[in-house]
């Protein structure tokens, strides 16, 4: 890999992929489970369900990629075999359930999850490791998650 000048030390950044590389194991682990509730939602709501499924899966995958990308910026490289991804996820993949009435809930409650370890990693990218590019980066994938949450808990009121 070529020498990585930007303004970070080799140890902060191997520190920050280390993390990123957590994140994109949630974000893969939130993505699967997404999809996988599109395929397979029951009830009268299917259709919009369906649809809404799919609207946060597409903003799941750019995020994926995004934060691969970010790993390569700061000189490491993003994990991919889902073997190792599995292994630094932090979420869980229980058995699908058809019903929205138990899918919208888990996916919330992923959502909160990956909300609240970014939130953490915010601050400590910033002031422990001096890295306020991928600070400020954690800060745009944290309002996706946000807004992506919201709509979710606002379907079952």
């Amino acid at each position: 890999m070529a020498n990585v000048n930007i303004g970070i030390t080799e140890k902060n950044r191997q520190a920050v992929a280390g993390a990123l590389n957590q994140v994109l194991a949630d974000e893969h682990i939130l993505y699967n489970k997404t999809r996988s509730y599109h395929w397979n939602v029951e009830g009268p709501s299917f259709m919009e369900l369906h649809k809404l499924y799919e609207e946060q899966y597409t903003v799941l995958a750019e995020i994926i990629d995004e934060v691969a990308e970010r790993i390569r910026t700061v000189g490491h490289f993003a994990e991919g075999r889902l073997k190792e991804l599995l292994k630094l996820a932090t979420l869980d993949e229980p058995q699908v359930p058809t019903r929205f009435e138990k899918q919208i809930p888990n996916l919330d409650a992923d959502h909160e999850t990956i909300i609240n370890n970014l939130r953490k990693l915010i601050k400590d990218f910033d002031e422990k490791y001096k890295d306020i590019g991928s600070s400020d980066f954690l800060t745009g994938l944290l309002k996706q998650h946000e807004k992506m949450a919201w709509m979710l808990r606002s379907y079952v009121g």
